[in-house]
This record gives C-alpha cells, structure tokens and sequence, in this order.
C-alpha cells in the first residue's frame, strides 16, 4: 500500500470551501482505500488530508481523473501554502482490507 499526509492552509477564512471542494471528488477514485480530510483544531485555517492506496501508481492515476483536476483548479486559490507532507507505507488498520504483502 502507499500512503500520503499531508498539510494544507488555506486562504483565512476559506478552509470550510476548501474542504467542500476536497470532498466532492474523493468517491470514485479507483484504487484509493481512503481519503479522509480533517480540519486541524489548533489552527482555524489548516486542513489535514490522509489517504491510502493500493500503490503509489494509483495515486498518480488520480491526478489526471477530470474530477480531480477540476477540483484542483477549484481548490488552488483557495489554498495559501502546502504544509508538512510524508509518504507512509500502510500496513493495515481498521476500514482498510487486508491486502496481500509485497
């Protein structure tokens, strides 16, 4: 599996948009396990986006979906600046079928 976190803030005042957008996109991704997206409590602009899926190729498919390129269009002024990302290797856990190890 190949997983990414990562960090967004957005534009004061616009996280709730930008959630909305993230959102609208996210069910018919094939090969994605989940895409959970949180706001951050700490910070009123900054949103939290996890996901998982069942390889990195997948991941890369997403990018050219037309929803999810709409959705980047969308979401790009919405967005002030990229925060911390990190690439995981998921293993399992709760709502993730069990996959067969590479």
């Amino acid at each position: 599996m190949f997983g990414l976190i990562g960090k967004f803030k957005a534009v004061a005042g616009q996280r709730e948009a930008l959630i909305g957008i993230l959102l609208e996109s996210i069910y018919d991704m094939p090969g994605c396990l989940s895409y959970v997206v949180a706001r951050d409590p700490n910070d009123e602009d900054a949103v939290w986006i996890t996901e998982v899926w069942i390889d990195e190729q997948s991941h890369r498919a997403s990018l050219s979906l037309p929803a999810v390129q709409q959705a980047i269009s969308r979401a790009k002024p919405l967005i002030a600046s990229f925060g911390e990302h990190f690439v995981t290797e998921p293993v399992g856990g709760h709502g993730l079928a069990r996959l067969p190890s590479s």
